[in-house]
């Protein structure tokens, strides 16, 4: 007849005695019940610290790069390339701006983007119209929401997006913005390009967005500019 060990019950103080013991003799341990409450603490590790807000993300790999999706009380806070520069200040922004913390998880409105931009990169839709929550200040929403008005298949530049939201002397603070986007595709800042044509930066790099340029028909070189009204 075999006898069962039952798991004591997990005490702090225990879990912090027996890590010390673990880490001092290499976790070689002969005490079956050190092991136990060890394995205990572990689990207990990996759940939720606080009772803060969750927003749950997701990893979605595309022909062009991986993106890293987002979702806060079922909107899209965070559609953004997963190995780009700035990542943990946009990280940091959209936790902050929220007052939430990362979850790994799935949730309907991430299916719900990813099914969307499935069909965009099959060639299948021009526009998306997933719920969205963004995080950031006044004016880069501003310039945020004018990237959405520059059509599928059409490029614009820093210049007229600038007329569109600010003055002309705001150049800067509107690639500033650009730069900052947390929504990459559904919020197309790879549409955005130089006066003279050239691709100039993207946070995902300038081959994904060349390739996505090139999937929505433009012709790289010959861009057709969206008009400053």
């Amino acid at each position: 007849m075999s006898s069962q060990i039952t798991a004591p019950p997990v005490d702090w103080f225990e879990c912090r005695f027996f890590a010390a013991t673990a880490f001092h003799h290499q976790f070689i341990c002969s005490d079956m019940r050190a092991l136990i409450v060890w394995s205990k603490c572990l689990a207990s590790a990996s759940l939720p610290l606080s009772n803060m807000p969750t927003i749950l993300i997701h990893y979605f790999q595309t022909p062009v790069g991986e993106l890293l999706l987002g979702s806060f009380e079922e909107q899209l806070c965070l559609a953004d390339w997963r190995y780009r520069r700035m990542r943990s200040a946009i990280d940091k922004r959209i936790q902050t701006g929220l007052n939430a913390e990362f979850l790994e998880g799935n949730s309907v409105v991430i299916e719900q983007a990813k099914t969307q931009l499935n069909a965009y990169f099959a060639g299948q839709r021009t526009t998306f119209d997933v719920a969205l929550c963004l995080v950031g200040t006044d004016f880069q929403k501003r310039v945020w929401n004018a990237l959405t008005r520059v059509p599928h298949g059409t490029t614009s530049t820093y210049t007229a997006l600038t007329e569109v939201v600010a003055e002309k002397t705001a150049i800067r603070a509107v690639a500033g913005a650009n730069g900052a986007n947390a929504i990459s595709i559904i919020i197309p800042c790879h549409r955005i390009i130089g006066s003279s044509g050239e691709l100039v930066g993207y946070a995902g790099g300038l081959p994904a967005k060349k390739k996505l340029l090139q999937l929505e028909g433009v012709r790289i070189g010959q861009p057709e500019l969206f008009p400053a009204d």
